[in-house]
């Protein structure tokens, strides 16, 4: 009864947990002798629990658990004590959680690595987000002055240093969603060219030491088992880690060899170093959602020297492209503000905000690479050397040449990244004309287009700077250069910028065929859309200013609206919309035809 009332009295409402024991661990010799050891539980010790925290930072109490009531309340007798940044702290089960103490701590008599056993997985889950939320919070820095003095103050984790408490909670919701981790894995693109990676280089993976950074469904995990992997640590910061636990152990003997830990892997402590890191850290433009600085990260904390990362290079496309059906799409949703009487409200005041919002946003959607008008740039991000910080701006030169006369729109940009394996390399790739992916490709529109000939050449910076919303803000320029004989090369004939918001696109997203054109296909297509110019020129010729009144009310365009414009311009931007079909490329230029079938197909 007394012990049954002293753990009423001690829940986690007074700070205290109880139903856990502590499991002193040893290592014990299995079968073969040229094995492994393995460690071997001691018998288990009830103790309770309490996180607290003193001038040298957090700790976690432990008590025996012979509690003697008296007049008082409970008198506990005290087993030990372990600071937060002294151990590591390892939640290897759903009721068992492994802890390792550094040299110092067991130099004073005290365990240097036991297990704690709960009856409960609630409690150990609630103790283990405690632990971590503490940790995370204050982590203990140690200086000295110049007397020699030992100083120690304290600092939020490096996560929440840079990214904002409201972004990363809506991010690992986000990913804790059965259904979005389902949108990604029936990416067969993403999902199959991983599996190939994987299994095709089944040395690397042989009897090796995993990490799966952002394990997500764990579905990376389990393709690194059925490699041959000796351990995997499958690292997921959000709710998904519980289901992952449920897919991989339903998944055996694989789900033998994973061990699912659930926090952040700026955060989290490993029991060993892996031989190999597995992750998919990419996001649209491969940097959105900057979870490539938690690979790096993961890289320089778990990864041995010269262990290898699947993937190891990423790299990113970037091309000038002449779309005027994507640019009126986006100039046309600003109408609505150019209103003067909305229910006897003037909005044109905000007419010009809005336009340029617009243009704010970056598209995504899947594009025919035959919109492209000259040869993309490349920007390489080596993931086995880069640092974080060389991915909180990311600077790019640009410079093409234009193959086609055409009216510029802007640049648009894809990725692919290198599974460098020992056995076999495999590309990953998002570039337009090859299959889809749930990444399809984005472009950075223009307000302003740019009017080039063919040969005259295109500079600009594409300059990325990222925020502590989890994405980046774009800063692009582009402008049309002198060129040829009598120009003064290099001079800047017409320049245009733009300022995006990476984290706030538009989800254009309609899908162009992946397919090969040859030239008879290219002939015939150019015969065809020659024709209907044609047709659609003659129809326009003849137009009357009350036609082309009537065309834009038909195309959505409200009344009111239209009576705004002058009448000789509406049939000057219906002839302006044909004119401009002529504008964009009718084939692939020779250049592009020889780089396309290199990129898109080298997975």
């Amino acid at each position: 009864m007394a012990a049954a009332a002293a753990a009423r009295r001690l829940s986690p409402s007074t700070g205290f947990y109880t139903d856990l024991a502590i499991l002193p661990i040893g290592r014990t010799l299995v079968d073969n002798p040229t094995a492994d050891m393995r460690p071997a539980f001691g018998s288990p010790i009830p103790v309770f629990a309490k996180v607290d925290a003193d001038s040298n930072g957090t700790f976690v109490d432990f008590y025996h658990a012979i509690a003697v009531l008296n007049e008082v309340g409970n008198k506990l007798e005290h087993f030990q004590r372990c600071y937060l940044h002294h151990s590591q702290i390892l939640k290897a089960g759903p009721t068992l959680q492994i802890w390792a103490v550094d040299g110092a701590e067991a130099e004073q008599g005290k365990m240097s690595s036991f297990a704690v056993d709960f009856k409960l997985e609630k409690v150990n889950s609630d103790f283990y987000s405690a632990i971590q939320e503490k940790k995370s919070k204050s982590l203990v820095k140690e200086t000295a002055d110049a007397n020699g003095n030992k100083e120690t103050t304290t600092t939020v984790s490096k996560f929440e240093e840079k990214i904002e408490q409201s972004s990363a909670k809506m991010y690992f919701h986000y990913y804790g969603q059965l259904l979005h981790q389902q949108n990604m894995m029936q990416d067969y693109v993403r999902t199959g060219t991983y599996y190939a990676a994987v299994i095709e280089n089944q040395a690397d993976f042989q009897g090796r030491v995993v990490v799966d950074v952002g394990a997500g469904s764990g579905i990376l995990s389990l393709f690194a088992a059925q490699a041959g992997a000796k351990h995997v640590y499958a690292v997921e910061a959000s709710d998904m880690a519980y289901y992952a636990r449920k897919l991989i152990a339903g998944n055996q003997p694989y789900g033998q060899r994973i061990t699912v830990i659930h926090g952040k892997v700026e955060e989290v402590e490993l029991p060993e170093k892996a031989d190999i890191l597995i992750s998919e850290p990419m996001g649209t433009l491969l940097v959105n959602e900057r979870m490539l600085e938690s690979y790096i990260i993961a890289r320089d904390r778990f990864l041995v020297p010269k262990g290898k990362m699947f993937p190891s290079i990423g790299r990113i496309h970037m091309a000038p492209f002449s779309d005027e059906y994507l640019y009126s799409e986006i100039a046309s949703k600003a109408l609505f503000w150019h209103q003067q009487s909305y229910y006897g409200v003037n909005l044109k005041p905000v007419h010009d905000s809005a336009f340029q919002g617009y243009f704010s946003q970056p598209v995504v959607d899947a594009f025919d690479p035959r919109l492209l008008i000259a040869a993309p740039v490349i920007h390489t991000i080596d993931f086995t050397t880069a640092k974080e910080e060389d991915l909180f701006e990311i600077d790019v030169p640009l410079e093409f040449q234009s193959v086609v006369a055409a009216r510029v729109h802007g640049l648009a940009c894809w990725f692919d990244v290198l599974f460098d394996g020992s056995m076999a390399q495999r590309w990953l790739s998002t570039a337009p004309g090859a299959p889809t992916t749930h990444w399809y490709q984005l472009r950075c529109v223009l307000s302003q287009p740019l009017y080039v000939l063919a040969g005259q050449p295109i500079t600009g910076r594409l300059h990325l700077v990222a925020h502590s919303s989890q994405s980046y803000t774009i800063h692009l320029t582009m402008s049309a250069s002198m060129w040829g004989p009598g120009g003064v090369r290099g001079g800047v004939l017409q320049t245009s910028t733009a300022k995006l918001d990476l984290k706030e696109p538009y989800y254009r997203m309609s899908q162009s065929p992946a397919y090969a054109w040859t030239q008879q296909d290219q002939a015939s297509q150019y015969r065809e859309e020659t024709i209907a110019q044609q047709q659609m020129q003659q129809q326009v010729d003849g137009m009357s200013i009350q036609q082309a009144g009537m065309s834009l009310q038909q195309a959505g365009i409200p009344q009111e609206v239209a009576s705004q414009v002058p009448t000789q311009t509406l049939v000057q931007q219906q002839q302006l919309a044909v004119s401009s079909i002529a504008q964009v490329p009718q084939q692939v230029p020779q250049q592009l035809q020889q780089y396309y079938p290199q990129n898109y197909w080298a997975s």
